[in-house]
């Protein structure tokens, strides 16, 4: 017997590292994102799009949680490339594990036990609970706040930026949380998307983050009239108003992580 949950994924335009262990910032779910499917075994196993794989924070969430298990996860999602993929695989694997082992854990419980797994992995400083809640999600320093949203994203991925890299840079931490502070003090999070995405684009820019590849095709989506940024952390551009501009499509889903 098996049980299977699915979490979103999920991109942060902007963000400030705080202590190491959580940010402050703005992102929002995606439709798109990872189905994990568990079944009680004697050692814990790991498949990932049908390979087996290491995906270190799912192994030590299963460690926080006492048990083994098979865990078979299916990406919707580019993997390293700022859509919070190891974060949806830790969350999903999280509830479907609950289920399957009858653990009794209540959903906060779990979050937190898939937050700490992501950390202490390097993967994340709080992609789960964006992707616990779903819709548009910001913590400007005052505590987490929700809004709910289903605007269509287009974007398209050239390659992953390891999160644990950037984040043990201290030069880099420095810009981010310079350029991160300046962005999030001029932002309305409740305002159009598109006026996020194009705070977010100044916020790349001066972090050092983007690359040529995402410059351009940031400028390719500018030029017909839409509005891109660089999902953070990864080689990834993400756009609203350009139909057709970008290889890729989804949208921010309302929908946080559950139970397939």
């Amino acid at each position: 017997m098996s049980v299977t949950a699915h979490a979103p994924g999920s991109v942060t335009p902007i963000f400030v590292p705080r202590d190491g262990r959580s940010s402050l910032g703005i992102s929002f779910a995606t439709a798109d994102g990872v189905t994990a499917t568990v079944e009680s075994a004697r050692e814990t196993l790991v498949y990932l799009d049908g390979r087996p794989a290491k995906v270190a924070p799912v192994r030590g969430l299963l460690e926080r949680l006492g048990v083994t298990a098979t865990v078979r996860l299916d990406t919707a999602v580019p993997i390293g490339c700022g859509f919070g993929a190891s974060g949806a695989a830790t969350l999903a694997t999280a509830l479907a594990t609950n289920e399957r082992m009858d653990l009794g854990h209540d959903r906060e419980a779990l979050l937190e036990a898939a937050h700490r797994a992501e950390v202490e992995a390097g993967t994340g400083l709080g992609d789960v609970f964006i992707q616990e809640r779903g819709g548009l999600v910001w913590d400007l320093g005052d505590g987490l706040t929700h809004a709910t949203r289903s605007t269509r994203i287009e974007y398209q991925s050239f390659g992953g930026i390891t999160t644990a890299a950037v984040l043990g840079d201290e030069g880099t931490v420095e810009q981010v949380t310079d350029a991160g502070r300046a962005a999030l003090s001029g932002i309305d999070p409740d305002g159009p998307i598109a006026d996020l995405l194009e705070a977010s684009w100044q916020f790349a820019q001066e972090t050092g983050l983007a690359t040529d590849r995402v410059a351009e095709a940031v400028a390719s989506v500018r030029a017909v009239g839409g509005t891109a940024t660089m999902a953070m952390i990864g080689e990834t551009v993400v756009a609203t108003g350009a139909e057709g501009g970008l290889d890729h499509d989804t949208h921010i889903t309302p929908e946080g992580a559950a139970l397939a």
